[in-house]
C-alpha cells in the first residue's frame, strides 16, 4: 500500500523546521507502511567543487572515521564524516564520479544511497516512528524533502529495497504504485552505463528520470515522458536540488492530494498528513489530475 508525502518551502523562513514539518506527515502515513521507512532533506549545500554523499554499511562494524580519513588520503583533500550507526554522510571536495568509485572500489560493502551538492537520503527497517526519531528528522532544516512509509508488496523488507531511491547528482523519488516494465528499463539503462542495488521498480524509476535529466530535458519533461515510458500504475514524488515535482499516471488510481499556501506546497497519499501543517484550513487543496505533472522551483 505504502504512504507518501513531500513538502517544498516557499517561504525559507520556516527552514529550520522543516524536519518537523515533514516528520508529523510522515507518522500520519504509518499504518500504510509499517516495515520501514525513509525520507529525503534538502540542506547546507557543500561549496562548488564538493560533493555530498549519503552511505549505507550492510555490517555494523564499519570504521566511518577510517573511511573519512582514507578519502582524505586517496584524495588529498579535507573530509568531513558525520555518521549514526550503519548511516553516514561523507562531504569531499572532489567529483561526485570520482569519489563514487573510489568508494566501490575500497568499501564495496558499503552502498552511495544518496549524491549531490544539497541531498541527505535516510532510511531504515521498523516502524516509521523509530525510524524518524533514530535520525532525529524532528531537528533537521532544510528547504524541501520527502518521505515513505512502505508496505512491501513485491521485494524484501531491507535498508535497501526501502525508499526514497536516488539517482544522479540530487534526484531522488518516492513512489507509490507499482511497475510492470522495470525489468525491461532496467536492462536498458544498464546498457547506458546505469547501475541498481535492487531489484526494486521504484529504483528504475528514478534512474529513468536521472537519465532524462542528464539527457538535458527538464524535470516537468522528463516526468511527461515517464508518463508514456513507464508502465503500470504509480504516484511520483520527485525532489531535485531547487525543485519539487508531483506527477500521476493515466489511471491515477493510487490516492494523492496537493495543498498550496503562501509558504509551502505538500503532497500526501492523505490530506491527514497535509492537516497537521500549519495553516492547514486556509490551503488551497486539491486531488492531482490523472496523467498531470506539477512541478515548483526555487528558480
Amino acid at each position: 500500500m505504502c504512504g507518501i508525502v513531500g513538502i517544498f518551502l516557499k517561504n525559507q523562513a520556516l527552514a529550520p523546521v522543516l524536519g518537523r514539518l515533514l516528520q508529523g506527515m510522515l507518522l500520519e502515513m504509518a499504518d500504510r507502511g509499517p516495515d520501514s521507512a525513509g525520507f529525503a532533506v534538502y540542506r547546507r549545500p557543500v561549496p562548488p567543487g564538493s560533493v555530498k554523499l549519503s552511505l549505507y554499511a550492510t555490517t555494523s562494524t564499519v570504521q566511518w572515521q577510517q573511511i573519512g580519513t582514507d578519502a582524505e588520503a586517496a584524495f588529498g583533500v579535507p573530509a568531513l564524516i558525520v555518521h549514526r550507526d550503519r548511516h553516514a554522510l561523507l562531504s569531499l571536495g572532489t567529483e561526485a564520479a570520482a569519489l563514487s568509485a573510489w568508494m566501490a572500489s575500497a568499501y564495496p560493502d558499503v552502498s552511495i544511497i544518496g549524491i549531490g551538492s544539497e541531498i541527505e537520503v535516510y532510511k531504515e527497517v521498523g516502524h516509521p516512528a523509530s525510524v524518524a526519531e533514530h535520525f532525529q528528522l524532528a531537528g533537521l532544516d532544510g528547504g524541501h524533502g520527502i518521505g515513505h512509509t512502505r508496505m512491501a508488496t513485491e521485494s524484501a523488507v531491507t535498508v535497501r529495497h526501502s525508499h526514497p531511491f536516488a539517482a544522479g547528482l540530487d534526484i531522488c523519488l518516492v513512489h507509490n504504485g507499482s511497475l510492470s516494465n522495470h525489468n525491461d528499463l532496467r536492462r536498458r539503462l544498464a546498457r547506458r552505463g546505469m547501475s541498481f542495488q535492487t531489484d526494486n521498480d521504484s529504483e528504475v524509476a528514478a534512474a529513468y528520470l536521472a537519465d532524462r535529466l542528464g539527457a538535458g530535458l527538464s524535470l516537468r519533461e522528463a516526468l511527461i515522458t515517464a508518463g508514456s515510458d513507464l508502465d503500470g500504475f504509480f504516484t511520483f514524488a520527485v525532489g531535485t536540488a531547487d525543485g519539487f515535482a508531483v506527477a500521476r499516471d493515466a489511471i491515477a488510481c493510487k490516492p494523492a492530494v496537493l495543498a498550496e499556501t503562501e509558504d509551502w506546497v505538500a503532497m500526501a497519499s492523505e490530506y491527514r498528513a497535509i492537516a497537521t501543517l500549519p495553516d492547514a484550513d486556509d490551503a488551497r487543496v486539491w486531488e492531482p489530475k490523472a496523467g498531470e505533472v506539477y512541478c515548483w522551483s526555487r528558480a
